[in-house]
């Protein structure tokens, strides 16, 4: 059965084609399209479309299929195409002519938005919590370490001193604005478009203020054509809030790698974070930093892809967009997964204080002496070619 189903059968081909790996991909939004569906149901029942027998029944299966799926035992079927139509054909089938109702009122369009919103809110509540750990890994690793003074680097030189703590507030600091995009990016996104059908709304008496508080949406998205148009909109700045966290990382592995170099030897990476070579006796690798430094990029393609994808489309619902589901639950997997590995190298990093110490070398002072000069009053720029002449 197809939501769609006609009195022709679809060319295998097509179907293979059409369908693809999306009815994997919405595994992870049947709790979801049923909270959405138990919400709409108390709806349909609070306008007099369903009865009140009805929606209770259809309201325990869909319960029950929340159950069955967080147990493994409850799967798309790749002909059924999605999580809309399993769960509602479950529903016909155990509910007869009351499971059949229960797409009153809406389209697979608002289903698998309304799903979406729901989904993307609890990930990025994730990705918060995960970003939180981080900084209190980051966080305790400078207690430890803060002190610690080490050289600072310009264009890859020598520049001035730096410290651990310096270093370690910096990823800090960007990590708590990282959080603000994740807000701005849930103050965004939440908004309710159930109701709203194939994007030109629904021919029918319906509460879409009732369906939005019962979903804990802040508020209702008015526009149907401007619901469907920002499925990829809310994509791509999902994927930007996750891309500025990866940035971070990015450098923090870069600044690892470089550091824990035995030429500099800063910082020290024990050796069960470390894989090995298949033909070096000796080598002890950053595997686990290079890849997540890689991965940056890999969620900076998932950001433009979803842009692109978006683009160029006219106003209305266009297949396209169903391509930048994939993406974005890839972005959030990444990331967090990314957010959690960093946390835990933090854990087990550490310093090696005396290479900091042999590398505080004379030349990193020498702003520090043009400055003491003037304090005497010399002007800056004489004090600057005064000390410059010492290197």
């Amino acid at each position: 059965m197809k939501l769609w189903e006609k009195e022709y059968k679809l060319d295998r081909q097509i179907e293979d084609f059409t369908v693809s790996n999306d009815y994997i991909l919405d595994q992870k939004l049947i709790k979801y399209d049923c909270i959405a569906s138990i919400a709409h149901a108390k709806m349909l029942e609070k306008t007099g479309i369903l009865k009140k027998g009805e929606a209770e029944d259809i309201i325990k299966e869909l319960n029950s299929i929340i159950s069955l799926e967080k147990k493994g035992r409850f799967k798309i079927q790749k002909e059924q195409e999605d999580c809309h139509t399993a769960i509602e054909a479950h529903l016909t089938k155990t509910l007869g002519d009351a499971g059949k109702k229960i797409h009153t009122a809406r389209s697979r369009n608002d289903q698998v938005l309304v799903a979406l919103r729901l989904y993307y809110k609890d990930e990025l509540n994730g990705c918060k919590d995960n970003v939180g750990n981080l900084i209190r890994a980051i966080s305790k690793f400078r207690k430890k370490y803060g002190a610690t003074k080490l050289p600072g680097y310009t264009h890859t030189r020598k520049a001035m001193p730096s410290s651990i703590s310096l270093w370690s507030d910096s990823f800090v600091d960007s990590m708590k604005d990282n959080i603000k995009l994740i807000d701005f990016t849930l103050d965004l996104i939440d908004q309710s478009p159930l109701g709203t059908a194939a994007g030109y709304g629904i021919p029918l008496d319906i509460d879409r203020e009732y369906t939005a508080k019962l979903l804990g949406f802040k508020k209702v998205q008015q526009n149907p054509i401007y619901a469907q148009a920002s499925r990829g909109k809310f994509e791509s700045t999902i994927l930007h809030s996750l891309t500025q966290i990866m940035f971070d990382l990015n450098k923090i592995a870069s600044d690892l790698i470089i550091f824990s170099m035995p030429e500099f030897g800063y910082f020290e990476l024990p050796q069960e974070l470390c894989t090995g070579s298949s033909i070096m006796p000796q080598k002890k690798n950053p595997d686990v930093l290079e890849l997540v430094r890689a991965k940056y990029h890999v969620v900076l393609s998932y950001e433009f892809q979803v842009k692109s994808m978006a683009a160029n489309l006219i106003s209305g619902y266009n297949h396209d967009i169903q391509l930048t589901k994939e993406p974005v639950m890839k972005g959030f997997d990444i990331t967090k997964d990314c957010i959690s590995i960093m946390a835990h190298v933090f854990e087990n990093l550490k310093v090696n204080e005396g290479r900091c110490e042999s590398a505080l070398t004379e030349e990193l002072y020498a702003t520090e002496k043009a400055y003491d000069l003037v304090k005497k009053g010399i002007p800056f720029r004489d004090a600057y070619k005064t000390i410059s002449k010492e290197y």
